[in-house]
């Protein structure tokens, strides 16, 4: 299983283009061929770090926006 896994750390991608498919693919708005294309090479270890990292920030930039609305409530 670890073979596997080292093998799949060893695609092209690097972590920037990783964090662009993924936003693309956030906004709905990537292609089907381009999306199998970086099915086949997005690194699974950047994959997870960028969707933790915009996960983080999605919920960081709600908790801002809310505490601005209710701030202007007072």
């Amino acid at each position: 299983m670890s073979e596997d896994l080292k093998r799949l750390a060893q695609r092209k991608l690097n972590f920037f283009q990783t964090l662009k498919a993924i936003a693309w693919a956030m906004f709905g708005v990537r292609k089907g061929t381009g999306y199998q294309e970086d099915i086949e090479k997005l690194n699974p270890v950047h994959l997870v770090v960028a969707g933790l990292l915009f996960g983080v920030l999605f919920v960081v930039s709600l908790v801002t926006i809310v505490g601005l609305v209710l701030s202007s409530f007072k």
